[in-house]
């Protein structure tokens, strides 16, 4: 029996990677793209990411709207529960931050309204902004065919529209549509059976949980070998971690696909300096050396005691979902 989970230590080597790659740059007054093999490009593009939401939920205020809000918190704060609503999610958003791709984040409710969804932001932008949708693999096989076919004249790929990668490699022959995955291939060693099965087009890697940045830029090398592209996955996180994210998408060789992130849609930070900008919809490769962030730590005690009051210390979507739809219980496939 193995004393510790693998995946874990994979988990724990890269938040050590990480601080070591800082600790190096700072020391030889390198950034870290520098000891990534050098920068293939001033700024790293991201997309918009669009969740539906009820009015109030998002940001900062959790369990309420503010009447003087403006702008991004505005639109954060606002209802998005059918398409109108994430159209005007993804005008609020790309009108501040300049998000030139738009990702909707799906597998809510019944699939016709999300495919309409798509195509009513396919209508208000037009092909200038590439769209992405992730069902997170809540659809069943016959599910992610009929509402595959549809959805393929307006999007650049489908994430996770099915669970495993027998079932996505199936679907993506039948669709003839690039697939993306964070789900399916997840390690270094499923990657085998996913280019045998060719389960994917798009690997969306996460530093956190592939090892660290050395080993996504090896993870790179390998997709591009194989033929297949590199992308980021993302999840809540501060401007350390978008720093870390910046530096490698600004090392990675090929890079096609706007990265994803979650950081609009919070407003705390730990960084000296505040929040990382976003121009154009993308951020400038930090010019410091190490990951050209410091430390706020006034500012990580404060999230400190967030954390301590909240009392919360795991995920569980079901306890969130049931104050909105009481009786609610997650299902892995529900469509």
């Amino acid at each position: 029996m193995t004393p510790w989970d693998q995946r874990k230590l994979v988990h724990i080597f890269s938040a050590v990677e990480v601080a070591c790659m800082d600790i190096i740059g700072k020391v030889t007054s390198r950034p870290v793209v520098d000891l990534l093999g050098g920068k293939m490009r001033d700024a790293v593009p991201f997309a918009a990411y669009l969740f539906y939401k009820p009015e109030g939920a998002g940001g900062t205020l959790a369990f309420g709207t503010d009447p003087e809000a403006e702008g991004w918190a505005a639109g954060r704060q606002a209802a998005a529960m059918d398409p109108a609503g994430i159209v005007r999610q993804a005008e609020s958003m790309c009108r501040h931050f300049g998000f030139r791709s738009i990702k909707l984040k799906a597998g809510v409710f019944e699939p016709q309204q999300e495919t309409d969804a798509i195509i009513a932001l396919h209508e208000a932008f037009g092909d200038d902004k590439p769209l992405r949708i992730d069902p997170n693999g809540v659809w069943c096989m016959d599910t992610a065919l009929q509402y595959g076919r549809l959805l393929k004249p307006h999007i650049e790929y489908l994430e996770d529209p099915v669970r495993g990668q027998t079932d996505m490699a199936a679907l993506r022959q039948a669709l003839g549509i690039p697939l993306a995955t964070n789900m399916c291939t997840t390690s270094f060693e499923e990657l085998p059976s996913s280019f045998r099965l060719h389960s994917e087009d798009i690997i969306l890697s996460d530093h956190h949980f592939w090892g660290g940045l050395t080993a996504s830029m090896h993870l790179a090398a390998i997709c591009k070998t194989f033929g297949r592209e590199l992308s980021m996955h993302s999840n809540s996180h501060l401007g350390i971690s978008l720093a870390a994210m910046v530096h490698l998408g600004a090392a990675l060789p090929d890079f096609h696909h706007a990265l994803d992130t979650h950081y609009p849609w919070q407003s705390e930070e730990i960084i000296i300096g505040g929040r990382l900008k976003f121009e154009g919809g993308s951020v400038a490769v930090p010019s410091g050396p190490g990951l050209g962030v410091e430390l706020d730590r006034e500012g990580l005690e404060r999230l400190h005691q967030n954390y301590l009051a909240c009392g919360l210390t795991k995920r569980d979507d079901e306890i969130e979902m049931q104050k909105i739809e009481p009786g609610w219980t997650f299902k892995p496939v529900r469509y």
